[in-house]
């Protein structure tokens, strides 16, 4: 049991705690160890205190577990009643070492001492005077020291004795507006005698923290220590008297809210029987009731409305729950239960607003319109779940509000990107403080139909933490069969989303949940060709950059070998946000002059000089010349989130002991795939005339450039077979070739996927041949036609075909 404060039955505590004993309250109980008033002896043994400080002139109760104080107090009351106070500096230690105490301390001299039933011991000690620690000279059984008393520093003069006066008057008050404070402690206050009596009596009884305390004790100077306990006993009696503020306007507002309630209900009753209107509670609650009447929800909702109407109308406005169940009835009032906007199923109308708002895109525009002719023959039929897939910048999320607009629906966006939480999609219970319905409710409040066309943008960017997985929330929303009895939390009634046209979009389809997967038809967006993009430029980015910029038309006119320079030099992406970012470019610089009437007058032809003018030198270069000449150079071609890229894959060899190093940040499918291009070609070294004993002595070395890029996945397999066999024998691969596949240790090619984005970025990057695997030749068809005209295609089966074709090797 630690050594403590305990306090016995005759004393009562202060509001800290802290107990107030007078020497002439206490009884004889126990055993009586009543001494007179010996000097303090220069070798007292200690007892540690733990959790509180003694101070002279205090008398205090202290229970005694630790089986060597005990054992201290057994074996030196009977010679002299007197020992040493010193405070544990962390009262978690059990067994306190030198270093675990404070050197300054108290002498008391030990007034009773009562056995308890349970081994432990209370004692009441008299503090006498501050005693500083020479030396220890023994820490066991139980710590024994040499010690020197403290003599103080007095103070004087008027201040002085003001400043006492005044520390008096503020611990009355404060005593005073406790509430607990025992009836004589304002007596013992005021026959203190001296100031620093007071301080240490004010100090022990005040509450602060044991450091604040040995701060106070280990200060000898009076008029310091004074000015300190002043200090705390202001700020405690500003507590004080806030405390005492506070509770007394709460109960002035409860006082006041009970008045105010007494009247309200007289003055109901008065108005009854003067016949005169209800009160504005009373036309609320009329008011939601009519308009939920002409929402006409279903049956069970009504059910719930009626009941939540009564409680509405039981409760006085004041209260805090009248708002939360008015928001909630409010709600229900407003939201679309039968109002549905009339599709509008004109085919040809619909197929002109998407040519007119998007080029290309004829897949989604082919769906769409497939999905118009199924809801002209069934009007009933539930609406179809799309899920767009594409890089950044081909119009997946403007393609929404061009649906609508073809549809004759109203339009509502959803953003799910960073989103973590799972109430955003289901709502918040309204047990909760600041509840509110989920994200798909509100959408659906604001566009004022139970049919809008819904776009789920960025679902490859839903987050999970602690608060549940949004995606799955998703599930229930996403499934025709589930949909039409979508529960809200915040609602929690049934609502029938099934009516409504749900479109997803999303980046990258692998990083959305399988489950998820499989509730949507997904549709996949590649990026443009270049053909694609001048012819979007002139149709849309063009002029709507020149409206945004203040030019005319009649003034302004862009060459078509000025787009095709943008998009070459300029821009290196599937989409077309760049490109119109580069096109507001030349259109600010044009209208710059044109505000500084250097050409206010005359028409402007924007040609490739204008653009390389305004735009500075060029960011973007081919590399396939310089780069892939060498021999163990090949440019592969990769599948990203954004798009499709041209890969470098570079590979040298240098004198060592056969090791294969490979770099370029790529991951561990792309490491398998060179051990086993390595692995192939020293198997088929003999076939290819090359003298395999040589790689004893030699180290390779595959690096894939941009190494700050992570890249990973199988299929640069044979290109990686390719760079090694050109590196070793010393053939440079065919200039504007590309090549993309997954290679087996027997050699075959097996198929990969992205081929059209692959293709894509081929084009753009002035490829003029790529390798294919043979498996792949379904996928030719969904290619461009325009790519397949500038590309030729060459499929193979074997490395063998893949070292003619790049290398000139005979099969």
């Amino acid at each position: 049991m630690p050594e403590e404060k305990k306090s016995p039955q005759n004393q009562t505590p202060e509001p800290n705690g802290e107990v107030v004993v007078a020497p002439g309250d206490l009884q004889p109980t126990g055993e009586e160890l009543m001494p007179g008033k010996p000097n303090i002896p220069p070798v007292l043994p200690v007892l540690p205190l733990r959790g509180t400080v003694a101070f002279p002139g205090t008398v205090m109760p202290l229970g005694v577990g630790r089986p060597n104080s005990r054992r201290m107090l057994d074996e030196s009351l009977p010679q002299s009643k007197m020992i040493a106070l010193l405070t544990q500096r962390d009262e978690d230690i059990e067994e306190p070492g030198a270093d675990d105490l404070y050197t300054i301390g108290c002498a008391a001299v030990v007034l009773k001492l009562v056995r308890q039933p349970d081994e432990t011991v209370s004692i009441i000690v008299h503090c006498l005077r501050r005693i500083r620690v020479k030396k220890f000279l023994q820490l066991k059984p139980y710590p024994r020291i040499e010690l020197q008393t403290l003599d103080e520093i007095p103070g004087g003069g008027k201040r002085f004795e003001a400043a006492e006066a005044q520390v008096r008057d503020q611990a009355r008050q404060l005593i005073e507006l406790s509430p607990n404070a025992p009836e004589q402690a304002v007596t013992i206050l005021m026959n203190i005698e001296g100031p620093s009596a007071l301080s240490d009596f004010l100090t022990s009884n005040l509450n602060l923290d044991v450091q604040q305390k040995q701060d106070l004790l280990e200060e000898l100077d009076v008029a310091k220590r004074l000015r300190r306990v002043h200090q705390h006993v202001s700020t405690q009696l500003e507590i004080a008297k806030l405390q005492q503020k506070i509770q007394s306007d709460v109960q002035a507002t409860i006082s006041d809210s009970q008045r105010r309630y007494y009247l309200r209900e007289q003055l109901k009753a008065i108005q009854k029987e003067l016949g005169e209107s209800e009160d504005p509670g009373d036309q609320a609650v009329e008011q939601l009731r009519e308009r939920l009447e002409k929402a006409n929800p279903p049956e069970k909702v009504m059910t719930e409305a009626q009941r939540e109407l009564k409680r509405l109308a039981s409760i006085p406005p004041a209260s805090p729950e009248y708002s939360l169940i008015l928001t909630y009835l409010e709600l229900l009032a407003d939201l679309p239960w039968n109002k549905r906007s009339d599709d509008n199923l004109d085919l040809e109308r619909a197929r002109k607003i998407l040519d007119r708002d998007h080029f290309d895109l004829d897949k989604v525009k082919r769906r769409l319109i497939e999905y118009l002719a199924v809801r002209k023959l069934n009007p009933e039929g539930r609406g179809p779940i799309l899920c767009l897939v594409g890089p950044p910048g081909v119009g997946k999320t403007s393609l929404g509000q061009s649906v609508a607009d073809a549809l004759g629906r109203q339009f509502a966006r959803m953003s799910l990107g960073g989103i973590r939480d799972e109430a955003e999609v289901r709502g918040h219970r309204r047990t909760y403080i600041g509840a509110m319905p989920g994200r798909i409710i509100q959408e659906i409040r604001r566009a004022g139909t139970n049919n809008p066309v819904m776009m789920l943008d960025e679902v490859d960017k839903l987050g999970t933490d602690f608060r549940g997985d949004p995606s799955s929330a998703l599930l229930e929303v996403l499934d025709p069969r589930q949909n039409n009895a979508f529960v809200d939390r915040y609602l929690d009634v049934p609502f029938d989303l099934s009516q409504v046209l749900f479109i997803a979009t999303a980046n990258y389809i692998g990083n959305v949940p399988p489950a998820l997967q499989d509730r949507m038809e997904v549709i996949t967006i590649p990026g443009y060709t270049d053909h694609d993009k001048a012819q979007i430029a002139r149709r849309y980015l063009v002029p709507r950059q020149l409206k945004e910029n203040g030019l005319k038309k009649s003034h302004v006119k862009w060459a078509l070998p000025a787009i095709h320079k943008t998009i070459n030099d300029y821009t290196r992406e599937a989409g077309v946000r760049e490109l119109e970012r580069q096109v507001g470019s030349v259109c600010r610089g044009i209208a710059a002059e044109v505000a500084t009437h250097k050409r206010n007058n005359k028409k402007w032809n924007v040609d490739p000089a204008t653009v390389r003018r305004l735009l500075g030198p060029e960011k973007y270069t081919r590399e396939i010349e310089s780069r892939a000449q060498l021999p163990g150079v090949v440019t592969g071609l990769a599948y990203t989130p954004v798009g499709g890229e041209i890969l470098f894959i570079e590979a040298t060899s240098y004198p060592g002991k056969g090791k294969v190093t490979l770099t370029g940040q790529i991951g561990d499918v792309m490491k398998e795939s060179a051990t086993a291009a390595m692995s192939l070609f020293k198997s088929r070294a003999v076939s290819i005339k090359y003298d395999e004993t040589k790689l004893n002595d030699l180290d390779i070395h595959i690096h894939v450039p941009a190494g700050a890029v992570p890249k990973d996945g199988p299929s640069a397999g044979i290109a990686m077979y390719t760079a090694i066999a050109s590196l070793l024998l010393g053939k440079p691969v065919k200039k504007h070739l590309a090549m993309t596949g997954e290679v087996t240790l027997r050699g075959l090619v097996l198929p990969i996927g992205g081929v059209k984005e692959k293709t894509l970025a081929a084009q753009r990057a002035g490829i003029q041949t790529v390798l294919l695997p043979k498996k792949n030749e379904s996928d030719l068809e969904e290619i461009d036609p325009v790519v397949r005209k500038k590309l030729k295609f060459v499929l193979v089966e074997t490395v063998d075909e893949v070292l003619h074709q790049a290398l000139g090797l005979r099969r």
